[in-house]
């Protein structure tokens, strides 16, 4: 079982009194509702996996989700804060076939820890409370020690799909002209590495998407939430083939797709209410890999892509969102006092 590092150090007494800021409070709260999720989809992974190495890895995924969730839930106690709902026991049928073969665990768990070591790293920095920070200092830690353990594992078994190797540069240059910035109009230069790496992030990200979104759609019990789902997938896989595209140009090998990963079961080991919130929340964490990867495309047909593709994701969470508020499964996160709303009362 992966630890956490006590609450309570010596480091970490000076000011546990203190409020919880905004910052605290929101991030810690969208933590606990993403641990609440994968703390009742790991024990489903846990009842069908046959490799015993991946059985361990996703059990040490389980058991950090845990201790997370119980850390945040002892802050907001003595806190006075209420505790999110998150997701019950009713939210997933641990019994149900198998919907994923084994080499897809690891696929998603890689998936899951860039995306936990992504929130954490954001909150790190904006924690004010010693106690607060280290725990998600801690967060980060830990998760970053079990993506290197998958890394790892993916390797020994053949599964990891490695970056596109570059020509090594004889020497360093500098930027001679705008023409650098090309894409749309005239000559377009090779893509660099950070466009490379970024560009390979995204299609990985996509078709791990791709894979969940097949079993969630294939396995929906709610017709609206179906196709949700198979939309989501059409998304993907358009992203899939345009960034694909760009690596081609410059002869850098496409990605594979995973969705082979998943059975032909239409028994759905997960609610609706769950999936749908997992979805939204994977290509939340999209939109974020997306504006950091427009940050780091200095040629303007690349960084074009991303921010077309981000605004087409964020009108996908929308509608997600909106289906979730029509059905009642929405937790509303914490928010500000409305004061015009009291001044009315």
């Amino acid at each position: 079982m992966i630890k956490l590092q006590p609450l309570h150090n010596s480091r970490t007494k000076g000011n546990v009194t203190d409020k919880l800021t905004s910052a605290e409070v929101g991030k810690l709260w969208a933590t606990y509702m993403g641990n609440s999720m994968a703390n009742r989809i790991f024990p489903y992974y846990l009842s069908n996996v046959d490799d015993t190495e991946i059985r361990s890895i996703v059990d040490k995924a389980y058991q950090l989700t845990e201790r997370i969730m119980n850390t945040i839930s002892d802050i907001f106690e003595r806190e006075g804060h209420p505790l999110p709902r998150g997701f019950e026991e009713k939210d997933v049928n641990v019994g149900a076939p198998r919907l994923f073969g084994d080499e897809f665990y690891l696929h998603y768990l890689k998936y899951t820890c860039k995306a936990g070591i992504s929130v954490y790293s954001i909150a790190v920095p904006l924690m004010s409370r010693l106690d607060v920070r280290d725990f998600f200092t801690e967060c980060m830690s830990n998760t970053i020690e079990l993506m290197n353990e998958v890394n790892d594992l993916l390797d020994a078994k053949g599964f990891l799909i490695k970056p596109p190797l570059i020509s090594t540069p004889a020497n360093i240059d500098f930027v001679q002209k705008q023409s650098f910035l090309n894409g749309f109009f005239g000559d377009a230069r090779p893509l660099s590495a950070l466009e490379i790496t970024h560009l390979y992030d995204n299609i990985q990200n996509n078709a791990i998407s791709s894979a969940v979104l097949t079993g969630f759609s294939q396995s929906a019990k709610t017709e609206q939430v179906r196709n949700f789902f198979i939309r989501g997938k059409e998304i993907a896989q358009k992203h899939i083939q345009v960034f694909n595209k760009l690596m081609q140009k410059d002869d850098l090998p496409s990605h594979p797709v995973l969705d082979h990963l998943v059975t032909d079961s239409t028994f759905s080991p997960f609610s609706d209410k769950i999936m749908l919130f997992h979805k939204v929340d994977m290509f939340i964490v999209r939109i974020r890999t997306y504006g950091n990867a427009l940050a780091f495309s200095a040629r303007h047909d690349v960084a074009s892509v991303f921010a077309r593709f981000m605004a087409e994701i964020g009108n996908y969470v929308e509608d997600g969102a909106n289906i979730m508020i029509d059905f009642g499964w929405m937790e509303q996160p914490p928010q500000a006092t409305d004061r015009e709303a009291l001044t009315h009362k």
